[in-house]
């Protein structure tokens, strides 16, 4: 199961998704789930390099 978890309050989101599919349907869920994350993502890293005094974007991965 995926699992989206989002925090909405004073000026502020959270948002965390975990999981993987496990259903027969070839991992197609999960991979629409994780395009629509990273894309949202890259789309925030693109306006913080062109917005560099407005938005300051912070992406890391765990090892």
């Amino acid at each position: 199961m995926i699992r989206v978890r989002a925090q909405l309050g004073d000026g502020r989101t959270s948002i965390e998704v975990t999981g993987h599919e496990e259903h027969a349907e070839g991992g197609r869920i999960c991979a629409a789930v994780s395009a629509i994350t990273q894309t949202a993502l890259l789309g925030l890293q693109m306006i913080a390099e062109q917005y560099p005094d407005l938005v300051s974007a912070e992406i890391t991965q765990e090892s």
